[in-house]
């Protein structure tokens, strides 16, 4: 799966809150993509490039509206009950800080694009939907499929998968975590996610 579409999609879940859980959740994806684009074409620094400034967008915008133990968890695969309470933290950690950085380094992409979404299906009693858009650029080319999953909590709707080109986000994380953990177990796993995230830091 081409990273830069991963990053690219993930880039664009930056938003508005998602506080009103008896919104249709098509239409708050509407909503906060187009205030994350717009906040990007209007902010130089942003587009230049300034990791600590966009990694700090990421955390504060994104973050809080993923159900991000549910993610990390489809993403260990059937290992996760296996982990301990604190290995579960530390994988958790590490894995946020890796994508916290990834979605950063992406966001200088979206300048010039712009979304369309398709008819939401989904019932009015459904607790998990799927949201089906598409990535179109103003110079041109071939669209890029961008779909999201989200459920419905409580009192708010939570992304838990995202979709680029017919990969899920999960799907892609949980082929890579499965080799790294039939060689070296949850720690290995562990390792590797440290390291990734320290090279990234160098950078």
């Amino acid at each position: 799966m081409p990273k830069a579409l991963v990053m690219l999609g993930l880039s664009l879940l930056l938003g508005a809150s998602f506080a009103q859980a008896q919104d249709k959740p098509d239409e708050l994806v509407k909503t906060w993509s187009t205030e994350i684009l717009n906040a990007i074409k209007a902010d130089t620094e942003l587009q230049s490039g300034n990791i600590k400034k966009l990694s700090e967008l990421v955390d504060s915008k994104i973050m809080p509206n993923v159900n991000f133990q549910r993610t990390t968890a489809l993403a260990v695969g059937r290992s996760w009950s296996k982990a301990t309470p604190e290995q579960q933290k530390i994988i958790m950690q590490e894995f946020r800080t890796l994508l916290v950085r990834t979605y950063a380094g992406a966001l200088t992409t979206v300048k010039d694009k712009n979304l369309q979404f398709k008819p939401l299906r989904a019932a009015p009693e459904d607790t998990e939907v799927v949201v089906r858009s598409q990535v179109v650029s103003n110079k041109g080319g071939e669209p890029i499929q961008l779909d999201y999953r989200l459920e419905k909590t409580a009192n708010s709707w939570k992304i838990f998968d995202l979709n680029v080109l017919g990969i899920w986000l999960v799907e892609n994380y949980r082929g890579q975590f499965a080799s790294e953990i039939n060689q070296n177990g949850l720690d290995g796993l562990i390792a590797k996610l440290q390291e990734q995230n320290k090279q990234a830091s160098k950078k």
